[in-house]
């Protein structure tokens, strides 16, 4: 039985690989192991799957929202939500309060960054990658931060600062980096 559905899956492969009229060498480098070909290909099964996951969620309510922002502030589908301001005393608080030295309304603008920065480090600023990115905004090398400040290993505002300008100036806006976020996994 199982040798049947092997040489089935096989056929069927065959016959689309046929009719797609690739080359041999297309044929032989999606078959090898470990090639580019078969690297794409499991990354677009686990799109497929994710993507039949999604469809089989219910709705169970509607969160509820102050306000959506011009979904152009943030990229296709990355609408910034208006956000009354975290409490003080926080991290989330002194980048509120900074967000706006930067260009950047944080009525609109931070709760895309709570969204990036939540999943990069939590907001911790001792936060630590196996990688060497540190803080929280995860920089890479953490070292970078030293720019901001010399007390970059310690002080979040320090981490803060430095994190609002790299993403200034790579993204233009915290919601522009969350939209690449979510499309990478990083930033």
């Amino acid at each position: 039985m199982a040798v049947t559905a092997i040489i089935v899956v096989t056929l069927a492969g065959y016959m689309v690989l046929r009719a797609m009229r690739p080359g041999a060498g297309a044929v032989l480098a999606a078959v090898l192991p470990g090639s580019r070909a078969l690297t794409v290909l499991e990354e677009q099964r686990q799109l497929i799957v994710m993507d039949a996951a999604a469809h089989t969620m219910h709705i169970v309510g509607v969160p509820q929202v102050a306000a959506m922002a011009n979904l152009g502030t943030g990229g296709v589908g990355t609408a910034a939500v208006s956000v009354p301001p975290p409490d003080p005393g926080t991290a989330q608080s002194i980048a509120f309060n900074m967000m706006s030295s930067f260009g950047f309304d944080p009525n609109t603008q931070f709760s895309c960054l709570d969204n990036v920065w939540t999943r990069e480090s939590g907001w911790r600023w001792d936060a630590a990658n196996a990688s060497g990115a540190y803080g929280i905004p995860q920089a890479l090398p953490g070292s970078k931060m030293a720019s901001a400040g010399s007390d970059w290993q310690t002080n979040p505002a320090t981490q803060i600062r430095w994190g609002l300008g790299y993403i200034q100036s790579t993204y233009g806006t915290p919601c522009s980096a969350w939209s690449f976020w979510m499309a990478n996994g990083w930033y």
